[in-house]
């Protein structure tokens, strides 16, 4: 079984890495240990030695507080948010403002160099209103989700330049289309997409648990490496449930797409992200085609 590409020394060709963080993570800045200062320390630190790093991030759990704040219901669909004009504002606020700017800090606390970006910045994430459609869980009518959008391509050429120039791009999860129409876009998909055009040495994915697990109530039942038919192996005998399924659907159809891995990882100590990177399968879950 193939073990993934492991890291070189960085170079002025280094293929770079794309993290991508959830909204949970930021809000966790408490502490010099806190979860945010640990990855936050570990990403510059893999910036500086290892790879350039481009990091994507969502914010769900803050745009729905700020949205019960500002005495607004969030609606969800199959677990999915219709994002309707308020709902847009809000994920401006509270993804492309709070999150980004508290995740931005934190990397410049480590000692990084980051750049705040959202879809809007030189069409960074370039975008196309999601038209209706089922979805799994929703019912038989197709779902209009708002101004909720796909991605049609990223810009390369502004990404290249910051990293080349020792900046650490720190991407919000709103796309733009060229009339300057904003969208919320998955975090997931938008790091999917991103990993892809930048050709990156592997796709990061920062989860809630330490890796994909046999037992989810035991995290010495961690599975080091994964291919995709193993993968579809456990999700139909039931070793993987719930949140996992899709996170391990959308991983390997960017495998499919052209990533060349894709890292699981979660809870990390000090120096673990690194050592994800640099010895893949001893931290977290290598996905592997």
């Amino acid at each position: 079984m193939s073990s993934g590409p492991a890291a070189s020394p960085r170079g002025p060709d280094t293929a770079p890495l794309v993290v991508k963080v959830g909204g949970e993570l930021v809000r966790s800045a408490e502490g010099a240990n806190s979860p945010l200062r640990v990855l936050s320390s570990d990403i510059v630190e893999l910036d500086r030695a290892v790879a350039p790093v481009v990091v994507v991030h969502g914010g769900g759990p803050q745009a729905t507080e700020l949205q019960k704040r500002l005495g607004l219901q969030p609606r969800m669909v199959a677990g999915r948010r219709v994002t309707d004009a308020d709902a847009l504002e809000v994920m401006k606020m509270a993804v492309a403002g709070q999150v980004n700017v508290d995740l931005c800090a934190a990397l410049m606390a480590a000692g990084g160099k980051p750049v705040g970006l959202h879809g809007a910045s030189s069409s960074i994430i370039g975008a196309h209103k999601r038209p209706p459609r089922i979805v799994s869980g929703g019912g038989a009518e197709p779902i209009d989700f708002g101004h909720v959008g796909d991605v049609d391509g990223i810009n390369h050429d502004l990404l290249t330049l910051l990293a080349k120039h020792g900046y650490i791009p720190v991407v919000a999860c709103l796309g733009a289309d060229v009339s300057g129409h904003i969208y919320n876009i998955n975090a997931d998909a938008v790091a999917n997409k991103m990993a892809i055009a930048l050709n990156a040495h592997a796709l990061i994915v920062i989860t809630d648990v330490p890796a994909v697990l046999r037992d989810v109530h035991n995290p010495s039942s961690r599975i080091a490496r994964m291919t995709a038919s193993e993968a579809g192996e456990a999700i139909q005998n039931g070793t993987i449930t719930k949140g996992m399924v899709p996170k391990l659907e959308e991983s390997f159809a960017a495998i499919a797409a052209g990533v060349r891995s894709v890292l699981i990882v979660g809870r990390l100590q000090p120096g673990e992200l690194v050592q994800a990177v640099r010895d893949p399968g001893s931290v977290g879950t290598l996905l592997v085609g």
